[in-house]
C-alpha cells in the first residue's frame, strides 16, 4: 500500500475515533487501539503491514521516555522521594511478584511468568492522568498519590527494558561473546551517554540556539534522541533507556522546555500510531474462541492490582475513600505492557500466542476502568457517609480564636498564630482532611461549623475572633449566618473566594473580608511595574491607589449585584476615573520636574 493512502487511513481512523472515544469517557488511548482494531485484519482490513508500522511506531514510546526524563528534574523527585519510591516501589514490586506467581500457578514457564508479571504491574500513565485531569482529581489526594506512582512506574519501565534482554537465551547482535564482555560494552556506552550528555551537549544546543534558526534545533532534539536510541541498540540494550537517560542529564538544562515543546507533536503522533498498531495487532479471535477466559483473566489482573494497592495503601494509613479512589485509577493493564510483552516476544522469553492474549486482556481491562471510575462514585456517594466518623461533641481546650476550614488558608492562618504561641480550635468538616493535617502533628477537630452544637462544643461563647475560611462558597455562607445569629459578640475575619462571595458575607454585616487572590495579584502586579522600568516607590503608589479604588468600588457595588447592566457601566466609569487620576499624578510629577 502507497504511503499516501496509509497516512490517509490511520489519520482519518485516529480523528474520527479518538474523539469519539474521549466523547464517552474512554480516554484518548483507547480511542487509538479502537481506531487499529477498525482498520485492522478483523474488521475493515485495510492495513496488512501492522508489524512494520508497529516497529516504527515504537519510536513513539522513545520519545514519550525522553520526554519523562526531561520532566524528572533531581530536586523535583527528591522532594517526592517518599510517595515516588515508597508507594510507588512496593506497588511495582508486590503487584509483580503477585502477578509472576501465578502465572506460574497456571502452567507458565518462569521466564515468560516474569515477562507477564512485569508487563502487566504497569498501569496506563496517558489513560489514568487524563481521566483523572478530566473529572478534575489531580489535585487530590488520590489524584497526587496517583500520579507519584505513576512516576515511580515510568521510571521501573527502564531497568524493566534492560532486564529481559540479559534473561534471554543470548543477548541481540552478542553472538560469540562472552557475556562479561556484553555487559562491558552496555556499562561503557551508559557512561558515554552520560559524559556526553552532561558536558558536550548543552555546549551543542547552545550554539545551536544562538544560531536562531528553530527547525534546527528541532532537528538537534530528534538528532540527540535518535543518536542516543541507536548506540543503546548497537549494544542491545533498550533504545528507551538511552532516550530516558538524555532526557534526565537535559532536565536542568536551561533547554529543558525548548526540547519539550519540539519534541511533543513527534512524540504525540508516533505514540498515537504505536497505539493503532498494537490495535491492529490484538487478535479479536480470541474474544469469540474464548470470551470467558479472557473476560475472567482481565477481571483477575485488576482484582490483584485493587487487592495489592488496598494493602500498600492501608500500611501507608491513607483513608479508605483516597484507597479506592487510587485503586480505581491504577487497576488497569498499560500501554507500556505492549511495549515489554513485544520486547518478550523479541528476545525468546514469550510466545506470540500468550502475548497476544495478554495484549487482549489488557486491552479489555482499559476499556473496563470508566465502568469502575462510575463504581467507584455509585460506592463514594452512597456508602461514604456511613463510613465518616461523629462529630466532635467534646472539645477539651478552650480559645481565643477558633478556626473553621483548615485547608490552604487555614493552616496559614494557624501556623502564624502558632509560631506566636496563640492558641486556637481548628474545625473541618472533611474526615480526609482531618486525617491529613493530623498526620503532620496538628490538633483539629472533625466537624461542620455551621452547627451551633459544635460551635458551643468548641467554646465560642468565650471566644473572641472566629476566622471563617472555608473554600465552599455554600457552606461559608451558612456558617457566617450561624456565628452571627448565636455568637454576635465574635469578630469574624472571613475568606471570600470572589466577588459575589463578597457580597453576600458583606450583606451578613461581616466587615473584614479578604478576597482570595486579590492581594497576591496586587503584589505581582507591583513587581511587574518595578520590573518595566517605575520606581519602587512609584509602582508600590500605583498598586495602593487600585487597592483603595477597588475596596470603595467592592463596596459600592454590593448594592448592585445581580444588576449586569448596571455593574458594567460603573466599571467602564471606575476606570476612566482611575486613568484620569494616574494622568494627573504623571502632570505634576512633569511640572515640578526633577528633585
Amino acid at each position: 500500500m502507497a504511503l499516501f493512502e496509509q497516512a490517509l487511513i490511520f489519520l482519518l481512523a485516529a480523528v474520527v475515533a479518538v474523539p469519539l472515544a474521549k466523547r464517552f469517557g474512554l480516554g484518548s488511548v483507547l480511542g487509538y487501539l479502537l481506531a487499529g482494531v477498525v482498520v485492522g485484519p478483523w474488521v475493515l482490513d485495510l492495513s496488512h503491514d501492522e508489524e512494520e508500522i508497529l516497529h516504527f511506531a515504537e519510536f513513539g514510546v522513545v520519545l514519550l521516555l525522553f520526554v519523562i526524563g526531561l520532566e524528572l528534574q533531581p530536586s523535583r523527585l527528591w522532594r517526592m522521594r517518599r510517595s515516588v519510591f515508597g508507594l510507588g516501589g512496593l506497588q511495582v514490586g508486590m503487584t509483580a511478584i503477585a502477578l509472576t506467581g501465578l502465572a506460574m500457578a497456571l502452567g507458565a514457564s518462569f521466564e515468560t511468568a516474569v515477562v507477564a508479571g512485569l508487563a502487566l504491574s504497569l498501569s496506563s500513565t496517558a489513560f489514568a492522568l487524563q481521566v483523572l485531569a478530566e473529572r478534575n482529581e489531580l489535585a487530590t489526594r488520590h489524584g497526587r498519590a496517583s500520579f507519584s506512582i505513576l512516576l515511580f512506574q515510568d521510571i521501573a519501565v527502564i531497568p524493566m527494558l534492560a532486564l529481559l534482554p540479559l534473561l534471554a537465551p543470548q543477548l541481540p547482535g552478542s553472538e560469540g561473546e562472552p557475556i562479561w564482555l556484553s555487559i562491558g560494552k552496555a556499562f561503557g556506552v551508559i557512561v558515554l551517554v552520560i559524559v556526553v550528555g552532561r558536558y558536550v551537549l548543552r555546549y551543542l544546543l547552545r550554539i545551536v540556539a544562538r544560531s536562531g534558526t528553530h527547525e534546527v534545533f528541532t532537528a538537534t532534539a530528534l538528532l540527540t534522541v535518535i543518536g542516543v536510541a541507536f548506540l543503546m541498540d548497537q549494544v542491545g540494550l533498550s533504545m528507551a533507556l538511552g532516550a530516558f537517560l538524555a532526557g534526565v542529564l537535559l532536565a536542568e538544562s536551561e533547554y529543558r522546555h525548548e526540547l519539550e515543546a519540539d519534541i511533543e507533536p513527534f512524540k504525540g503522533l508516533l505514540l498515537g500510531l504505536f497505539f493503532m498498531a498494537v490495535g491492529m495487532t490484538v487478535n479479536l479471535g480470541l474474544m469469540v474462541e474464548i470470551p470467558l477466559i479472557v473476560i475472567g483473566l482481565a477481571l483477575g489482573l485488576m482484582a490483584v492490582k485493587m487487592l495489592c494497592l488496598v494493602v500498600i495503601l492501608k500500611l501507608d494509613k491513607q483513608t479508605w475513600l483516597t484507597t479506592r479512589g487510587i485503586a480505581a485509577t491504577l487497576s488497569q493493564g498499560g500501554e507500556f505492557a505492549f511495549v515489554i510483552l513485544s520486547v518478550g516476544v523479541g528476545s525468546a522469553l514469550m510466545g506470540a500466542d500468550v502475548a497476544e492474549l495478554l495484549i487482549v486482556v489488557v486491552t479489555v481491562s482499559m476499556a473496563a476502568t470508566p465502568l469502575l471510575f462510575v463504581m467507584n462514585d455509585w460506592w463514594t456517594k452512597r456508602m461514604t457517609p456511613t463510613d465518616e466518623p461523629e462529630y466532635e461533641q467534646h472539645i477539651d481546650e478552650e480559645n481565643q480564636v477558633i478556626i473553621a476550614g483548615f485547608g490552604r488558608v487555614g493552616q496559614i492562618v494557624g501556623r502564624i498564630l502558632q509560631a506566636r504561641r496563640i492558641g486556637f480550635t481548628a474545625l473541618e468538616s472533611s474526615a480526609e482532611q482531618v486525617d491529613f493535617v493530623k498526620r503532620f502533628g496538628n490538633k483539629i477537630y472533625y466537624g461542620d461549623a455551621s452547627r451551633t452544637d459544635l460551635l458551643r462544643a468548641a467554646k465560642a461563647d468565650k471566644a473572641v475572633l472566629f476566622v471563617l475560611a472555608i473554600e465552599d462558597v455554600e457552606r461559608s455562607i451558612a456558617t457566617a449566618k450561624v456565628v452571627r445569629k448565636n455568637f454576635p459578640h465574635l469578630t469574624i475575619y472571613a475568606r471570600a473566594r470572589n466577588r459575589q462571595h463578597a457580597y453576600a458575607l458583606m450583606d451578613l454585616g461581616i466587615k473584614n473580608v479578604v478576597r482570595d487572590t486579590f492581594h497576591s495579584s496586587l503584589e505581582i502586579s507591583e513587581q511587574l511595574l518595578v520590573e518595566l522600568g517605575l520606581s519602587e516607590s512609584e509602582s508600590k503608589r500605583t498598586v495602593e491607589t487600585f487597592r483603595d479604588h477597588d475596596v470603595a468600588r467592592l463596596h459600592k457595588q454590593r448594592h448592585m449585584a445581580g444588576d449586569m447592566k448596571q455593574m458594567a457601566e460603573d466599571n467602564k466609569q471606575w476606570t476612566r476615573e482611575l486613568e484620569e487620576m494616574f494622568r494627573q499624578d504623571e502632570r505634576e510629577a512633569s511640572e515640578k520636574g526633577p528633585l
